[in-house]
């Protein structure tokens, strides 16, 4: 177990902000972490369990401790004719489990590929992208109670998925800590191919389809409209998609004949924060060293030396504008850490 004071969080938070754990812990087993458990408990500091930060603003230094999966591994637990169940560690880089999955020709999560994150974070955000979401993949979750240290396996029905929506981030966030994930990948081919652009991306490829291609396309449309992490700092799609009742919709569609959408059941609709913000006119601006991204305007952006304070502020005026112009509230995805309520 790696143990820490006063430790740069800039590894673990994809907007490159500049901050530091009073505290940071690593562990690499179940044991570990429940021998970390007990110490913790008889201190009750502030505690954060965090991934590699895709999914994180931190608006201050973290006065507490900050908690890292190292739980490596991947391991088919069953398998049928039809289908392979794999169990994958909780710190097990999400993309790498993709880039796995594809290479052993198995079906299912390829759209999700090039998502940043860790795998445990994917049960936790139910991340999505291209149609595909990991609750369609998750077969079951096992976690850590944070107060006693009791395991218990979550079944992918008991996880209460929904839109970027999980239990782990409403009436249990805190109190579960994943370990490993169970996903079902398919053997037989069965493709997604109806988002966005991907058909046309593929038409340009020509050839046979295949996993590979299908995987390489997703990465080429992700890597055209989301910035590098690497080279600017960013949480990927920063808002949510607001899903609206279908009359609401019809309304603005009226309005705006041009507006993209997509149908959830017969009567909502979802329409891209992203689509809403480019109209508001916010695509390339900024606020002091915070910005919207000049390529996709559903990603803020630190342009350099920017402060967690300067993107909440940012976000802010993003909501407010899209609230004047359409009547539709939108959300951040991301969590801001050290924001006084």
């Amino acid at each position: 177990m790696k143990d820490y004071t006063n430790y740069s969080l800039l590894p673990y938070n994809t907007f490159g902000m500049d901050v530091k754990a009073a505290r940071f812990v690593e562990y690499e087993s179940v044991n570990e972490l429940l021998c970390f458990l007990k110490e913790w408990k008889a201190q009750k500091t502030p505690l954060l369990h965090v991934g590699r930060g895709s999914n994180l603003l931190f608006v201050s230094d973290y006065q507490g401790t900050v908690l890292h999966s190292g739980i490596k591994g991947m391991q088919v637990v069953s398998e049928t004719d039809e289908w392979v169940e794999i169990r994958v560690g909780a710190g097990e880089v999400w993309d790498d489990f993709v880039d796995y999955t594809v290479k052993q020709g198995w079906y299912g999560a390829e759209n999700l590929s090039l998502i940043p994150g860790e795998v445990g974070a994917s049960a936790v955000q139910n991340i999505g992208a291209y149609g595909v979401e990991a609750k369609d993949l998750i077969v079951s979750v096992e976690t850590v109670a944070v107060n006693d240290g009791i395991t218990r396996i979550f079944k992918q029905d008991e996880c209460g998925y929904a839109y970027r929506e999980s239990v782990f981030k409403r009436e249990l966030k805190g109190l579960y800590i994943v370990t490993y994930v169970t996903y079902r990948l398919k053997k037989q081919p069965e493709f997604h191919l109806d988002y966005g652009n991907i058909r046309s991306e593929l038409e340009k490829e020509g050839g046979e389809l295949s996993l590979e291609k299908l995987r390489r396309v997703i990465i080429r449309i992700r890597e055209a409209k989301l910035p590098d992490p690497e080279k600017i700092g960013n949480a990927g799609s920063f808002f949510m998609n607001p899903i609206v009742p279908l009359a609401q919709f019809e309304d603005l569609l009226k309005e705006y004949p041009d507006m993209p959408f997509y149908k959830v059941g017969d009567d909502r609709v979802k329409i891209p924060a992203g689509w809403m913000i480019d109209r508001c006119g916010w695509k390339g601006k900024r606020l002091g060293n915070a910005g919207v991204h000049d390529k996709q305007a559903l990603v803020l952006v630190n342009l350099g030396g920017a402060t967690g304070s300067e993107v909440v502020k940012l976000a802010e005026e993003v909501v407010r504008s899209v609230k004047e112009k359409f009547g539709v509230a939108i959300h951040p995805e991301v969590n801001f850490i050290g924001v006084k309520q």
